[in-house]
């Protein structure tokens, strides 16, 4: 098979799929992978050090407001249309599959016009500007939300969940708490973490709360980003030699400190969703009201709705509360059995093959 994956911006559109691309290649070996991204995104640092095949086009987003850089972004839009379309008649794909974000438009838009089956994979509970643009003109949708469905035509909406969760679903706990953060395998574990660049608000809270989680008898791994690591730095040393605590800017192995531990408080994006899922971790979630539609709440309400999750809005969140939100959960075994295997169900661990196989059906 011959395909070109488009998606770009954020993780949350690259890493499913990356983890979509990885099934490919071990169903269909010879299958051949073309990326279209921009020079200025994170897909341009991530997909290539994933030995990936790369092109750019030059495209940017639209503006919600009114706005003249609006002229400017239809006039990229056409142009980057048109270096779509010399992409996709060279590399001559099977299939063209976006995944969100802005360079996904110009590059499913272009495979339409050359009847080039198309498909769309929306990571939110809420779509994205791009993917309900391109919902009239694919071929087929997926979606990995079934709260998404009503914002797509029917007839070709299809809930795959999201493939990134089939990537994570067989991981086990290591030895990594020991190892690498010098805590115990043992003892409950929570993760807290606002994000690659962490989350003011969690981090503020999080400052109240380690007093608090120092007489706690379970253990906290805290992922505060690189910024509030080094504005806070004398506050979080003076706790690295405590014996449940360790604070680091950053977890660049954080699938593998997930499976190794029991419980997250993170905010509500798609990624991090399915990875919890797939592995069976309740979760309390503190949504970012800094997101497009607040799709990160609606995100979240899906997983609290079916007992999965517990969610802290932004604005309500301080040290005391984290810290009876986690002691809580741990302090009711029924109620932690529960969500764990509300999330598993929650889970979608065949989301690739899912995926896969609606590819396989616009494509024959």
């Amino acid at each position: 098979m011959r395909i070109i994956l488009t998606g770009g911006g954020t993780g949350g559109h690259i890493y499913p799929a990356l983890a979509f691309i990885k099934y490919i290649q071990s169903v269909e070996a010879d299958s051949e992978i073309l990326y279209v991204g921009t020079a200025r995104g994170l897909e341009s640092k991530i997909v290539p050090a994933a030995k990936i095949a790369f092109k750019t086009i030059d495209v940017q987003g639209f503006k919600r407001s009114l706005s003249l850089s609006n002229l400017k972004t239809i006039t990229k839009f056409l142009s980057a249309t048109q270096a779509a379309k010399k992409i996709i008649k060279a590399f001559k794909p099977d299939v063209v599959v976006g995944t969100g974000g802005y360079v996904a438009g110009p590059v499913l838009y272009a495979a339409e016009k050359l009847n080039v089956p198309t498909l769309i994979h929306e990571q939110n509970s809420v779509p994205g500007i791009t993917n309900k643009f391109l919902s009239s003109r694919v071929t087929k949708i997926a979606v990995a939300f079934e709260a998404a469905k009503p914002y797509f035509p029917k007839e070709k909406t299809i809930f795959t969940g999201n493939p990134r969760a089939q990537e994570v679903a067989n991981l086990k706990a290591t030895s990594i708490l020991e190892t690498e953060y010098h805590l115990k395998k043992d003892k409950k574990t929570v993760v807290i973490f606002g994000g690659s660049r962490g989350a003011m608000t969690i981090n503020e809270a999080v400052k109240t709360a380690l007093p608090l989680f120092e007489k706690e008898d379970y253990q906290v791994i805290y992922a505060s980003g690189q910024i509030y690591y080094d504005e806070d730095h004398a506050i979080f040393e003076a706790y690295q030699a405590s014996e449940n605590i360790a604070i680091r800017p950053y977890i660049s192995n954080m699938l593998e400190v997930f499976a190794s531990s029991d419980l997250v408080l993170c905010r509500a994006g798609a990624t991090t969703i399915a990875e919890v899922t797939a592995l069976g971790l309740p979760t309390i979630f503190v949504p970012s009201p800094n997101v497009t539609a607040d799709h990160q709440t609606k995100n979240a309400q899906a997983l609290v709705d079916i007992n999965a999750a517990q969610m802290i809005a932004d604005r309500d969140l301080t040290g005391e509360v984290m810290v009876e939100a986690i002691s809580s959960i741990f302090a009711d075994e029924a109620r932690y059995k529960e969500m764990s295997q509300n999330s598993r169900l929650a889970g979608v661990p065949d989301a690739s093959e899912r995926l896969y196989q609606l590819v396989k059906e616009i494509t024959t």
